[in-house]
């Protein structure tokens, strides 16, 4: 029998990340996310095929990569899901946010609570340290796997089985302000090896959770290989620009507001880039005062927790943003703190953990800000259909007299990053995912006349043969 791909989610479109992935006696089945959009879109799970599955992979816990996750077994799936310590912590918040979202529709999610008790997990770390390789106990499968950068806990994959060899890139970025990334076809430098495992020995010592690596001082093992199949991170298609050029942009538009007097927005989820931005905002507008969401501060204080995940000096850069809580960061968590720590006028900057300022707390900083135009509401990722979000952009706003605007930091990889990715780790064919179908041909067809071959770009549904 040939092995195939089919995809469930996550290939011609922004979201529901979910890959099926068959040979004779295997199939895997990597990510298994939803699609926030109308009532919550889910991936186009086939339920006779989802108690064959012998085995789960999950690259990081945001929700068009994790939400979905139940249904396997509510539809009969009876494994573990392989993924990461700091994944699988968190998830729960991820539900809590999910089950908020569909409840605000009016609907209810399609899993019951007992669903979500059922998932079982094994940690990638037990078995390798990033980079290392192993065997997936009791199972002909042969697993590398490599820090991603989009967040802690983020991974990609690199899979061998029946005689194939898969990459799953995850959400991938080299950019990120703080998080480590593995290069797919290198080698983990050993100074950064040694500096997080110090600064994860000094966690330890203090309360903190040391990460389980059996054999840090362990490298990869090249070989001049290629993948049979790569599933590659294309978020932001054809677009080549690069994060310090974006970073400039934002820094130029929140330094006209702040100067004015106005006052700055950053609707951000809850891990990830606004972990990056409290610290960058931190650094680089240091006499403005900021508030930000005690989720963030806490995601914060949990990578100095995970020490691992961080690039080399990201850890002393935390610490300096934390030590300033007392005279210029404010962390809030409840309404009455909310209104307290916003001034009535003068510039400040918000970090709210809420990316389509969907939650009852990122709502009500907006309509604190609609009325000045000196005010900027600064979405800073993919803008989801239907949010409120969407509205501000898309929508009529007379009512809202600031500034609303779209400027990305870049926690995807574009086409270059495409075209290094599969220069640096070689695939016969790869599929470009994470984009809307538009995006990703116009990234296919740039990438094809830079001499890439075996490129594809599928649709839910389709298949097509590794």
């Amino acid at each position: 029998m040939m092995m195939n791909l089919q995809v469930w989610g996550g290939s011609g479109e922004h979201g529901r990340s979910c890959y099926r992935i068959a040979g004779a006696s295997r199939r895997i089945l990597l990510d298994c996310g939803i699609k926030k959009e109308e009532h919550g879109q889910y991936p186009l799970l086939d339920i006779r095929e989802i108690p064959r599955l012998t085995t789960v992979f999950l690259s990081h816990a945001h929700e068009d990569h994790a939400m979905a996750l139940p249904l396997l077994y509510k539809h009969g799936y009876k494994g573990e899901i392989w993924t990461t310590r700091a994944t699988a912590r968190q998830l729960e918040a991820g539900f809590r946010s999910w089950r908020k979202f569909v409840e605000s529709r009016g609907d209810r999610l399609p899993y019951e609570r007992a669903h979500i008790d059922a998932m079982r997990f094994r940690y990638l770390e037990d078995h390798a340290p990033p980079l290392g390789r192993f065997e997936l106990p009791g199972e002909p499968i042969s697993v590398q796997w490599g820090r991603s950068g989009h967040l802690a806990g983020s991974v990609w994959l690199r899979l061998e089985m029946e005689g194939k060899r898969i990459f799953f890139s995850g959400d991938y970025s080299r950019e990120s302000e703080l998080l480590a990334s593995d290069p797919p076809g290198g080698i983990a430098l050993e100074e950064q090896t040694l500096e997080n495992a110090a600064a994860a020995t000094a966690a330890a010592g203090s309360g903190g959770r040391l990460p389980v690596f059996p054999d840090r001082t362990a490298k990869a093992q090249s070989d001049a290989r290629s993948d049979d199949l790569a599933i590659v991170d294309n978020a932001y298609g054809p677009d080549d620009e690069p994060q310090s050029e974006k970073i400039e942009a934002l820094f130029r538009e929140i330094s006209d507001s702040l100067s004015a007097g106005g006052q700055v927005l950053l609707p951000l989820p809850a891990f990830g880039r606004s972990q990056d931005l409290l610290v960058w905002a931190c650094e680089r507008f240091p006499d403005y005062p900021v508030i930000a969401e005690n989720g963030i501060r806490k995601g914060l204080e949990n990578l100095l927790r995970d020490p691992v995940w961080l690039r080399p000096g990201a850890a002393e850069r935390i610490r300096r943003t934390l030590a300033h809580q007392a005279d210029r960061l404010a962390t809030v968590e409840t309404d009455a703190q909310r209104h307290a720590a916003l001034p009535q006028s003068g510039p400040c900057l918000i970090l709210s953990n809420d990316g389509m300022l969907e939650s009852p707390a990122s709502r009500w900083y907006a309509e604190q800000l609609a009325g000045n135009p000196d005010n900027l509401i600064l979405l800073t990722g993919h803008v989801y259909r239907g949010t409120y979000a969407s509205r501000l952009l898309t929508g009529r706003r007379e009512e809202i007299r600031c500034r609303v605007m779209n400027l990305c930091y870049k926690v995807h990889q574009g086409a270059g990053d495409v075209r290094r990715m599969l220069s640096e780790s070689p695939a016969a064919k790869a599929a470009l995912v994470h984009a809307p179908e538009r995006s990703a041909l116009a990234s296919l067809r740039r990438l094809e006349k830079q001499g890439l071959s075996g490129l594809h770009v599928l649709r839910p549904g389709t298949e097509i043969p590794i």
